[in-house]
């Protein structure tokens, strides 16, 4: 893959969650398919329809032009609202929730072919309601033309009730969760394959060549087998060194190479990276343990209120855990000989703190949450990890949040609760 490709490949991915790209697509097959029935009606369709099955045909133009006119009007009405609709859900999901959600709810598919759906309709009416030509007292009536059309509108209909049933539960909570934790799921489960014929071993790096970047954006990917490509063919071992998902600033070194590169090699290097403005769960699944966060942080505030929906976020935190358990603190890019790339992460000590911290901070007066939190603890030490530590680090940050917790409160049953907790973790508090 060259890095032109690689770039294409990176737009795509990011026209795609735009909620205007497959309207858009929706739209061009629109207008394609009235140019389409409007040659088909030159060719004569609409009147070998009349001789074998007249049913299927409007013979009258002044019906053919209300008809299409009330499909069009109603077509446009069903539209606004639904965009309005979208509307209303991206912004209670921001001020309920977290506006980091608002990318992949406008990214939802669904919500995008519905709008396609309805763009299409309207424009093959248009298109097809234009061609309706008068020829003398009466009109040149696209009979079949017109017939699709108002089976158009009869799916625009049916695909408005769906939209309606599932933008309702679009904004419940737990579903969006739901699919949260699933992209950032399945991204570590294809982290983890990687890491099982992964080597090991990679020499010291403080003295090699440092490169900086000549733009700034969020570190979101980069292609590995152009990245591994290159290292062989100038014989250098490389190492990257922000971590995916944060944000880069111009002039920052961000790799180092063993052997110097001269500065066409640089770029090209370079142009494999890719910087953003916005941030993926579908490229880097640390995002989610972010905006599962903000959403415990924001149910938990006074403004909010909603203890429940922190105690669901837990249950979908605490598997994530699980399964950065299972990964260990480096990773690598190599063949089947060696590494050639070191790639720095965050380490599960810095991870678990940076959840942990504003937990502490904003749930350590609910002696609820407290206890969700410590059962979270209890169930990930006996957990499989990928390196012992993780256990020690558990063991930390929770005698952090039962300290900042006994601090926070001041009845004797809670503290009692709280004391039940360290005795199970075995914490002195």
């Amino acid at each position: 893959m060259t890095s032109f490709s690689t770039n294409i490949l990176y737009f795509y991915r990011s026209i795609r969650s735009k909620i205007a790209f497959y309207p858009t697509l929706f739209a061009l097959s629109g207008v394609l398919f009235a140019f389409l029935m409007m040659y088909l009606e030159q060719i004569g369709v609409s009147k070998y329809l009349v001789k074998h099955a007249p049913l299927l045909v409007v013979n009258s133009g002044d019906t053919a032009l209300t008809i299409l006119s009330a499909c069009i009007t109603g077509l446009i009405s069903m539209m606004v609202f639904s965009f309005s609709m979208v509307m209303v859900l991206l912004n209670q999901a921001a001020s309920d929730y977290s506006p980091r959600l608002l990318p992949g709810l406008i990214s939802d598919y669904r919500h995008q072919i519905i709008l396609g759906i309805y763009i299409s309709s309207i424009l093959y009416c248009i298109f097809i309601l234009f061609s309706i030509q008068p020829t003398g007292d009466k009109y040149q009536v696209p009979g079949f033309a017109v017939l699709l059309g108002i089976l158009l509108t009869v799916v625009s209909i049916y695909a408005f009730i769906y939209f309606i049933h599932n933008i309702s539960e679009t904004i419940q909570i737990t579903n969006i969760l739901e699919k949260i934790f699933l992209e950032a799921r399945e991204r570590i489960q294809v982290i983890l394959k990687q890491e099982e014929s992964m080597q090991w071993s990679f020499p010291d790096t403080n003295n090699w060549f440092e490169y900086s970047t000549d733009k700034s954006g969020y570190f979101q990917d980069l292609s590995r087998k152009n990245l591994l490509s290159f290292c062989k063919e100038n014989d250098t071992l490389l190492e990257i060194l922000p971590v995916k998902g944060t944000f880069v600033l111009k002039g920052i070194p961000v790799f180092r190479s063993k052997e110097r590169l001269s500065d066409k090699a640089v770029q090209n290097l370079l142009s494999n990276f890719h910087l953003s403005r916005k941030e993926l769960v579908s490229t880097n699944y640390l995002l989610a343990f972010k905006q599962i966060n903000e959403v415990i942080i924001k149910a938990m505030s006074p403004g909010i209120n909603d203890p429940g929906t922190a105690l669901n976020s837990i249950d979908y935190l605490s598997e994530l855990l699980r399964l950065r358990m299972l990964k260990a603190d480096e990773s690598f890019i190599s063949d089947s000989e060696q590494n050639f790339i070191k790639l720095r992460i965050a380490t599960f000590k810095e991870l678990l703190y940076q959840i942990n911290a504003p937990l502490r901070r904003y749930c350590s007066a609910d002696i609820v949450v407290v206890q969700k939190l410590g059962q979270m603890f209890l169930s990930l030490k006996v957990q499989k990890v990928a390196n012992p530590y993780y256990h020690d680090i558990l063991k930390e940050e929770a005698k952090r949040l039962l300290i900042d917790a006994r601090a926070a409160m001041s009845n004797e049953a809670d503290l009692e609760t709280l004391s039940f907790l360290a005795e199970k973790l075995a914490i002195k508090i």
